[in-house]
C-alpha cells in the first residue's frame, strides 16, 4: 500500500496540491513558506523517511541552520509548483 510518505512522487503531488489550495484561498508565498518549513520541522522530529529521497532530504534538513532550512522549505515549494 503506497501512502504519501511512502512514494516521493506521491509526497510531491500531495504538497503540490496543498501549495495550490493555499494559494486559492490567498496565503502568500511567504506564508506558504512559513507553513512549509513548520511541516519540515515537524517531519524531521516525528516522523521516519520511508524512501531513499527523504532519508536524503532529512540528512540536509538535520545539518542545516534555521535559515537553510528555511531555504529548504521555500525551495520544495518551488519544486512542486513547477512540476
Amino acid at each position: 500500500m503506497s501512502t504519501v510518505l511512502t512514494n516521493f512522487d506521491t509526497w510531491k503531488e500531495f504538497l503540490a496540491d496543498r501549495v495550490e489550495q493555499a494559494k486559492k484561498i490567498g496565503l502568500s508565498e511567504e506564508t506558504i513558506s512559513k507553513l512549509a518549513y513548520e511541516i519540515g520541522n515537524f517531519l524531521g522530529e516525528k516522523v521516519d523517511p520511508k524512501n531513499h529521497q527523504e532519508r536524503t532530504l532529512k540528512e540536509i534538513w538535520d545539518v542545516g541552520n534555521e535559515e537553510e532550512r528555511k531555504t529548504i522549505a521555500r525551495l520544495m515549494v518551488k519544486l512542486v509548483q513547477n512540476s
